[in-house]
């Protein structure tokens, strides 16, 4: 979505300005896999405001506060700009999210590839497809169901359904 603004400031022909036709945003289908957050609070502001500037590189049991800190930020503004385009644009399930808020232990770190871990995150994935469409409550951080009777598996094949037929129709 960056990269189409970008384009269409630098007055690409091949891009139409927003303003020209917002209808054309409606093309966009946006599917966004994330890799899970711990559902348990990491760190403890006053246990942090005794850190210094080591403990914020190398923290409690040599986690890395501040690349935690940073990659869930980054995570989170990512998710938090392209769901209000797509709702600006009115096209809200363009967009859709798949991720899961509830990880916890050896689950919720993203270092641990050993083949016990490696298949409970595969259940978890598996157990992903089969939960209702959400999209993130922004006044809690935390997934919210907004279609209760639309699972993420039937929301990636309504994408492919459509992709599909666009492909169908232009070639």
């Amino acid at each position: 979505m960056s990269e189409v603004t970008k384009q269409i400031h630098k007055r690409n022909p091949d891009f139409v300005p927003f303003g020209a036709n917002c209808k054309l945003y409606e093309r966009f289908l946006v599917i966004s896999l994330g890799t899970g957050t711990t559902s348990e609070e990491k760190y403890d502001a006053k246990e942090a405001s005794e850190w210094g500037a080591l403990g914020w590189l190398i923290g409690p049991d040599f986690a890395a506060p501040l690349l935690d800190i940073f990659t869930q930020a980054s995570s989170d503004m990512v998710d938090f700009h392209l769901a209000t385009v797509f709702q600006a644009l009115e096209s809200p399930d363009n967009y859709l999210r798949i991720q899961d808020d509830t990880l916890s232990g050896t689950l919720a770190s993203v270092d641990i590839a050993t083949s016990e871990n490696l298949n409970d995150l595969i259940k978890v994935g598996e157990n992903l497809l089969k939960k209702p469409v959400s999209r993130v409550d922004f006044g809690t951080g935390k997934g919210k169901p907004v279609h209760p009777d639309i699972t993420n598996q039937e929301a990636l094949i309504r994408y492919l359904n459509i992709v599909y037929i666009h492909h169908q129709i232009h070639n």
